[in-house]
C-alpha cells in the first residue's frame, strides 16, 4: 500500500442514521409524530422533494425552503456534535500514519460536515487532504474524484487502497485501477454480498485490517 483513500459517510464515521431519519427529528421538533415508514419513503427523495412531501401530508404552515432548511441543519448538528466513528477506525488510522502511509479523503459530504467531525474526534490531521464531489463536479459514479485524489498521492493506483460501504463507489473506484476495501455498514446490507464479491478485500470492522 502506498496510500489509502477512505469515503466518509458509513466508512469513517457510523453517519448514514442521520440521513435515515434526519425527517423523523425534524416533524419531531415540531411536536409531530411521523409515520413509521417515512423513512423509506423519502429514502430516494432529494431534500427538496422531501421537503415537499413533508409539507403537503403533514399539513405544515412553512414553507418547503424552510422545511428543507431545517432538515439540513439538523444533519449539520450531527456531524458537529453527535457523529461517532465506526469500530476500528482510530485504531486502523494510527496504523497508517505510523507506517507514514498518506492519507486523503474523497467524501459527497459537505467538506465544512466533514472538518467538523473529524476535528471533534480527533482525525482530521490523520488526512493530508480532503476531496468532495461537489468541488471536483461529478459524482462517484464516475471516477474523477479518485482520480483526483491518486494523483495527489502519486504512484500506481493499484498500489492505493480505496475504502468504501456503497456498491456504485466501490465499483468506479475498482474499474479506475485501485485497490479496492468494502466496508460493512448496515445502511447498505442488501448490497454486501455484491460489495464483497467485487472488492478485492472485505471487513466489518477495521480491526481486521490491523494485521496486514
Amino acid at each position: 500500500m502506498t496510500g489509502a483513500i477512505f469515503d466518509v459517510d458509513g466508512t469513517l464515521l457510523d453517519s448514514m442514521p442521520i440521513w435515515e431519519d434526519v425527517s423523523v427529528r425534524y416533524l419531531k421538533s415540531l411536536g409531530v409524530e411521523a409515520e413509521s415508514n417515512l423513512s423509506q419513503k423519502l429514502e430516494r427523495m432529494s431534500v427538496e422533494e422531501g421537503a415537499a412531501y413533508i409539507k403537503e401530508n403533514y399539513h405544515l404552515r412553512k414553507s418547503e425552503e424552510e422545511i428543507a432548511a431545517a432538515t439540513l441543519k439538523i444533519v449539520e448538528d450531527f456531524y458537529y456534535n453527535e457523529a461517532p466513528l465506526k469500530p476500528g477506525v482510530r485504531e486502523y488510522l494510527a496504523k497508517l500514519k505510523k507506517e507514514k502511509i498518506p492519507m486523503v479523503i474523497a467524501t459527497s459530504s459537505v467538506r465544512l460536515h466533514v472538518e467538523a467531525a473529524l476535528r471533534r474526534l480527533g482525525v482530521l490531521s490523520c488526512f493530508d487532504k480532503i476531496f468532495t464531489c461537489s468541488e471536483v463536479g461529478e459524482g462517484k459514479t464516475r471516477p474523477l474524484i479518485y482520480e483526483k485524489a491518486g494523483e495527489y498521492i502519486g504512484g500506481d493506483f493499484r498500489d492505493i487502497y480505496v475504502f468504501e460501504d456503497a456498491i456504485h463507489a466501490l465499483e468506479t473506484a475498482k474499474q479506475a485501477g485501485f485497490y479496492t476495501v468494502a466496508v460493512y455498514d448496515p445502511s447498505a446490507e442488501k448490497d454486501w454480498g455484491r460489495l464483497q464479491e467485487e472488492a478485492d478485500v472485505s471487513v466489518t470492522d477495521m480491526r481486521q485490517l490491523m494485521a496486514q
